[in-house]
């Protein structure tokens, strides 16, 4: 009896119907530059993007979504996690200055659900029009045998440019300078396999609704979407306003991140006291008995990027942020020292 590859587990026509479901969304991120469509071998930018530089710069990042993706999975929502796969890539394009151009995406999956990659990739979509970047193509894998049916992993792949002489890299950050932190929209994508210890992964457990939360479910708190902080960048860059140092807080926190954007002799100070922490990440804590250090060592606790800029531009930075549809505070200063953060 002859076998073909769909009894062997790769189900073709799936993949034909994924790819006729993701087009409307992939439609809806095109820019100019973009050649051609779905298909190709490979995804066409023209670098007619770059002839507005003097001396451009290519930018890239590249990064999944974790183990975050379990609670999609037990909870079925799948439309959401895309958001955060651009949101993990295009944030650390922006930290070096960058404007995003395009992005592509990986899935892996147990067996291609054609609904589920349209989910997916609706998502991604989603993040690449906030980020003002095109979708210019990615792979759908399906991996029978190696992964569970019912699972899959999503990563990405961001490409975006800056001149030359706008760059970021910190090494103008001064004693006296001020931190922005610009407000997390929760626990964006680190830290969940400390997550799925400290709370029982059922969907009794994720669809309990907490008053601690507002009302809402522990699942839709921890799934919502990773900020994107592209159209922030622009608008502070527009207003005039020199941002001398970018950190994008993920895994590692506060103490791995925030060091990434200064230059030697300079410490960070921050004042624990200048905002309040969300919810979410007190219940963490008590859930999962974890000390103060850990967490911020392990979450943005409530900050999803910190900025560094000259202590006179403080002010009208957070108004910049408020008008972009953002806030922050002013987490603290940067003093002289060994290279590192302080929290106090």
């Amino acid at each position: 009896m002859s076998m073909d590859y769909k009894q062997a587990g790769v189900d073709i026509e799936a993949g034909y119907e994924s790819v006729e479901r993701i087009k409307a969304y992939v439609k809806r991120t095109l820019r100019p530059e973009v050649l051609g469509g779905l298909g190709g071998f490979s995804g066409a930018f023209s670098v007619a993007a770059l002839k507005q530089y003097e001396d451009p710069i290519l930018l890239s990042g590249t990064d999944g979504v974790g183990t975050k993706l379990q609670l999609a999975f037990l909870m079925d929502r799948h439309d959401t996690v895309g958001i955060d796969c651009v949101a993990m890539c295009v944030n650390d394009v922006i930290c070096a200055g960058g404007k995003p151009l395009f992005f592509l995406d990986y899935i892996a999956c147990g067996r291609n659900d054609p609904a589920k990659i349209e989910a997916i990739v609706a998502g991604v979509a989603e993040g690449c029009v906030q980020a003002g970047c095109a979708l210019i193509g990615g792979e759908t894998a399906e991996h029978p045998g190696l992964m569970p049916e019912e699972e899959y992993d999503l990563a990405g792949f961001a490409v975006g440019a800056v001149e030359r002489r706008e760059l970021i890299d910190g090494s103008s950050i001064r004693q006296g300078d001020a931190l922005i932190g610009v407000f997390s929209s929760g626990v964006h994508s680190n830290g969940f396999s400390l997550i799925r210890r400290a709370f029982p992964m059922t969907k009794e457990r994720l669809l309990q609704k907490e008053e601690r939360l507002g009302g809402r479910t522990l699942g839709e708190t921890l799934l919502t979407p990773t900020r994107i902080y592209v159209r922030m960048y622009e608008a502070l860059k527009a207003s005039g306003i020199h941002v001398k140092g970018m950190s994008h807080i993920t895994g590692g926190g506060f103490y791995e991140n925030i060091p990434r954007m200064l230059p030697d002799g300079c410490q960070a100070v921050i004042d624990m006291k200048s905002y309040r922490v969300p919810e979410i990440f007190r219940m963490i804590a008590e859930a999962g008995d974890v000390e103060e250090r850990v967490m911020y060592n392990t979450y943005n606790m409530g900050i999803g990027m910190v900025l560094a800029l000259e202590s006179a531009d403080a002010e009208r930075a957070l108004a910049v942020l408020r008008e972009a549809g953002e806030d922050g505070v002013v987490l603290g200063q940067i003093e002289t020292g060994e290279k590192g953060v302080k929290l106090c």
